[in-house]
């Protein structure tokens, strides 16, 4: 069977490709560029811009195709507010349109595609479910539940669309927003915490996100939504508190009134001088914790990696990169 993968040069492509590779699938990356990755020697490379339809239409989608829509803008780099709208839905909304439209075209009638957590908005209630109220708090979010909308109008057409919500994925290759948190570390700074610290940070490695994938395919695209986390998420200040102990570094933890925080950031982000994006911010002192047992009980999935490892393992990357030698040996997932 053949695999096209669009976005799959991305963070969560390069590690389900070779996966497929693995089982002797025939695997198209479709991507705007190309890394230098092993799995080339068997994976066949399209430069594909999927914001342009024409170049969607010139990767060759067969009928028979399992297709993948990893392609996305996330929230990182920061952008001004203005900016938004055309930095996210191009990629995000408009492209989804054009892989689906033209796998209708084709008669290609699966699909596994990425949204985010990010649809929820604020918690209501807790764990998130996937049937959780969405409201977006932001153009990203917005961006991705429209897409999801689509997915519900073409499902009604046919099509076998399989939805994944991650929470923050993480894992060798991106630091993203983490590179500030890791920069406070280095320099012995204290680390502020939007609220007391005392709720609970989910992760998600990108190496179960590439496996609720391939068990997406595996399990005949179910035409359902799937939450995307970890298990068993620490506190906050114990997962910063972790980190800042295997750095060895002199920094502390600093708890502020999450509410006076975020309207000191709303005002900045108000003047053009974001330093998060409110997506990010609005929640941080949430109990926004995903539900992930119904992957498990439909697809086997199970995430296997724990947060404090993942984010340990990308604080060592980052420092490995910084002192110019090799990044240490992949995590391990959790016992």
């Amino acid at each position: 069977m053949r695999h096209v993968i669009f976005g799959g040069d991305g963070f969560v492509g390069r590690h389900l490709a070779p996966k497929l590779v693995a089982e002797g699938e025939e695997v198209i990356v479709a991507d705007i560029s190309r890394s230098d990755l092993a799995h080339y020697a068997k994976a066949t490379f399209v430069h594909c811009d999927v914001t342009d339809k024409a170049s969607v239409a010139a990767v060759g989608i067969k009928a028979d195709d399992m297709v993948y829509n990893l392609s996305a803008k996330m929230l990182s780099p920061i952008q001004v507010r203005a900016k938004r709208h055309d930095f996210f839905w191009p990629v995000n909304y408009h492209g989804t349109e054009n892989i689906i439209q033209e796998m209708d075209v084709r008669g290609a009638m699966r699909l596994v595609h990425f949204t985010t957590d990010m649809i929820y908005g604020h918690t209501f209630v807790w764990p998130q479910t996937e049937d959780h109220p969405a409201n977006p708090l932001g153009e990203y979010g917005l961006s991705k539940l429209k897409t999801e909308e689509l997915a519900a109008e073409w499902r009604k057409r046919g099509m076998k669309i399989s939805l994944f919500r991650p929470r923050l994925i993480i894992g060798p290759g991106r630091l993203g927003i983490l590179e500030k948190l890791f920069k406070l570390i280095d320099h012995n700074l204290p680390v502020p915490m939007i609220g007391s610290g005392r709720n609970p940070y989910q992760f998600i490695s990108v190496f179960d996100c590439a496996e609720a994938a391939r068990l997406a395919w595996k399990a005949g695209v179910p035409n359902e939504a799937y939450n995307l986390g970890s298990l068993n998420p620490p506190p906050v200040r114990q997962l910063l508190g972790d980190l800042i102990k295997h750095a060895g570094s002199r920094s502390f933890l600093l708890p502020t009134p999450g509410w006076a925080v975020k309207r000191t950031l709303d005002f900045l982000d108000l003047i053009n001088l974001p330093i998060m994006d409110p997506e990010q911010y609005l929640i941080a002192d949430e109990m926004c914790v995903l539900d992930v047992s119904k992957g498990e009980r439909e697809l086997g999935w199970v995430p296997e990696y724990n947060d404090g490892d993942m984010l340990i393992a990308a604080y060592d990357e980052y420092r490995a990169k910084r002192e110019g030698r090799l990044a240490p040996a992949a995590l391990q997932p959790a016992e």
